[in-house]
């Protein structure tokens, strides 16, 4: 079964006010609900930049690191919860692993 994401609504509003990242946002949107993941090793390998904090947070660059998406990743249940988005300045301000 393919990853269901939670939240798209989060990411269009993000790139409305961020243009440029509609375009990454969009390809990583498709690319991660096509995906079949049951590990971070299968993530990794569709994205060869992520980092794994915690026990299910991955951290995603995008747009060649300008952006940072954590999202938690529940692959038991195939569903992949955008916990924020944000310039990697604004991600400098968060703990990705309780955001």
């Amino acid at each position: 079964m393919p990853m269901q994401i939670l939240s798209k609504r989060t990411l269009r509003l993000f790139w409305e006010k961020h243009h440029q990242a509609e375009s990454p946002l969009k390809t990583w949107f498709m690319l991660t609900s096509k995906a079949r993941w049951s590990n971070f090793i299968e993530v990794k390998a569709t994205f060869n930049s992520a980092d794994q904090v915690g026990d299910s947070r991955v951290i995603f660059d995008i747009a060649g690191n300008k952006y940072r998406l954590v999202a938690r990743v529940s692959y038991a249940y195939g569903r992949v919860m955008v916990k924020f988005i944000g310039t990697h300045d604004e991600y400098n301000d968060i703990n990705p692993e309780t955001v």
